[in-house]
């Protein structure tokens, strides 16, 4: 498992991943090289359909499992950026979970799945029937991983866009979805600016999954939320994550600052 191991967030691995990975990549254009039919071939070739055994049954996703070529490749071998669109993140789980738990919140509203990776919380919303979704990831191939994989549940992809929306001048969202984008101080710093603005301007509510990770528990933006809910993780998803047994959705509130 070098490949999928190294690159989860709560392996102490991952710096070294990521700089071993980045160097790799180093000659490789961030945008993606080739035409999305052939991207598109190759992630039905290198992936499989899951769902069973995550929070969220409802729905499959095409993800990497032990019977797939990367799971335990040499990451030099990969031809794109990151795969991270290729794992349910253990916070992207849990706040997919809630929506579908809890319909009303997305019903009728435009939602912005930020971070989308594979498109599972953007699928959750549609679900939930949401009036207009976007998926943002800044990644051009989980962009189609998310078309493939909205294909596969038999519903129209949601509007994707690969710009940085982070740090832009907010757009009017009713509701924004972030599930384990607090992997890193110097992002959650970013996110805890941009999201300020987006609340101030337009009223967002924002929703965040995430299983408890140092850099999301012990940051400033940690004491304006408010836990809506906990999920224990199943056994399959407690293992690819090193032993986390469960993850949280929050709602974030910066009034709380003024209490």
């Amino acid at each position: 498992m070098i490949m999928l191991g190294l690159l989860t967030p709560q392996t102490r691995n991952i710096k070294v991943f990521i700089k071993a990975f980045k160097q790799t990549n180093m000659h490789r254009c961030s945008s993606i090289s080739g035409p999305s039919e052939y991207i598109r071939r190759f992630i039905l070739e290198n992936t499989e359909i899951v769902g069973e055994q995550s929070l969220t049954p409802e729905f499959k996703l095409r993800l990497f499992t032990p019977n797939c070529r990367f799971w335990s490749e040499k990451p030099e071998l990969w031809p794109f950026d990151d795969p991270y669109w290729a794992i349910y993140w253990p916070g992207g789980q849990a706040l997919s979970r809630y929506l579908l738990d809890n319909p009303a919140v997305c019903r009728g509203k435009t939602v912005l799945d930020l971070g989308s990776g594979c498109g599972a919380s953007a699928i959750a919303a549609k679900l939930c029937g949401a009036a207009h979704v976007v998926a943002n990831d800044i990644d051009t191939v989980a962009a189609i991983a998310t078309h493939i994989n909205c294909e596969l549940n038999g519903l129209e992809p949601p509007v994707c866009l690969t710009n940085n929306m982070i740090g832009s001048p907010p757009k009017r969202f009713d509701l924004i979805l972030l599930g384990d984008m607090f992997y890193d101080e110097a992002l959650a710093t970013s996110l805890h600016s941009w999201l300020d603005h987006c609340i101030n301007n337009h009223g967002t509510k924002v929703l965040i999954g995430d299983p408890g990770r140092a850099q999301f528990e012990e940051h400033c933006i940690r004491r304006l939320l408010r836990q809506l809910a906990q999920f224990e993780l199943p056994e399959s998803v407690r293992e690819e994550n090193y032993g986390l047994t469960c993850s949280s959705v929050w709602c974030y509130r910066p009034e709380l600052l003024r209490t």
